[in-house]
């Protein structure tokens, strides 16, 4: 069952952000699909969303944030809104730093960032709370016949210090290294687990989640890390020291890449009842099936 999210362009005054966030502008896109297999689930969780939101809700809740959050908060919104027929649920994907912006702006209900704020970034009066655990998966071509790489290999390719996939058992090519963009979560993320930070030598730094994978998908010589949540069958990931990336091994810490999934807002600023009422549905424990079926880990 598939249905589209609405996002609305809508102009505000300046003094809206002085009153705290409001809708953002953004461009026609659909939620993360929810398959055949989880529509069972989606029913009972939009009950759940009904009963969690109490009363009759109208208006807008808009997000504005990270491309890897893109399945989760899909689905969550798209469940929210079958619960709630007067309220237009909005996503707009520009990535984890522009959410954040977008926040402290006035410019939406909720940022989402697939990174932690930091610390500067908390004193700028914006909180956060963590919805879910992502992995970061290492991926490579489907045609690329390594199966398994050391954090510390991992590491010194994107550093350069390996640049030939002979090097780690595999075909002698030069290795393609693909990245996401400057204040991507999913960059920063991997970058502090590998202590890589500032030492990568991209080939190639692209601003969504879903470049990151087709760009790899159509490279043999190609490796990038994407969400655990986006990976589709057209690359393969990779395992991370004989630990193959999955909910389970997200959970229990055994799989060493992996971060947050952030709500954030704006800190003593009240949200709108309909941008409260998705916020407490979805940190509750009645998303968690949702959260599982777009491939990430609830936290509650």
């Amino acid at each position: 069952m598939k249905k589209t999210i609405a996002l609305i362009l809508t102009g505000f005054m300046a003094a809206a952000a002085l009153t705290g966030c409001s809708s953002s502008s953004s461009t026609e896109t659909t939620a993360a699909g929810t398959s055949a297999e989880a529509e069972s689930t989606q029913a009972e969780s939009t009950e759940e969303a009904k009963e969690a939101s109490g009363s009759e809700l109208s208006g807008t809740v808009a997000t504005d944030g990270s491309t890897s959050m893109e399945k989760v908060i899909g689905a969550l919104g798209e469940a929210f809104m079958e619960a709630n027929k007067g309220v237009t649920f909005t996503y707009n994907p520009t990535g984890s730093g522009s959410g954040i912006q977008a926040v402290q702006e006035g410019r939406c209900d909720i940022g989402l960032s697939s990174r932690a704020l930091k610390d500067e970034e908390k004193k700028s009066c914006l909180k956060e709370e963590t919805l879910c655990l992502d992995g970061i998966a290492i991926i490579v071509n489907n045609e690329n016949t390594i199966e398994d790489i050391l954090l510390d290999d991992l590491a010194k390719i994107y550093k350069g210090e390996i640049t030939n996939w002979k090097d780690l058992g595999g075909n002698d090519e030069e290795i393609v290294l693909i990245g996401r963009e400057a204040g991507s979560g999913t960059r920063d993320g991997f970058e502090s687990i590998t202590d890589t930070k500032d030492a990568c030598k991209y080939r190639q730094e692209l601003t969504s989640t879903g470049d990151v994978i087709t760009t790899v998908s159509q490279n043999p010589a190609a490796i990038g890390y994407a969400s655990l949540a986006a990976i589709k069958d057209s690359v393969k990931a990779v395992k991370i020291d004989g630990v193959e990336p999955t909910e389970e091994t997200v959970k229990d810490g055994s799989y060493k890449i992996q971060r947050p999934f952030v709500l954030v807002t704006k800190d003593g600023a009240e949200l709108s009842e309909q941008a409260q009422a998705f916020y407490d549905y979805a940190m509750s424990s009645d998303a968690n099936d949702l959260i599982a079926k777009a491939g990430a880990v609830a936290v509650n």
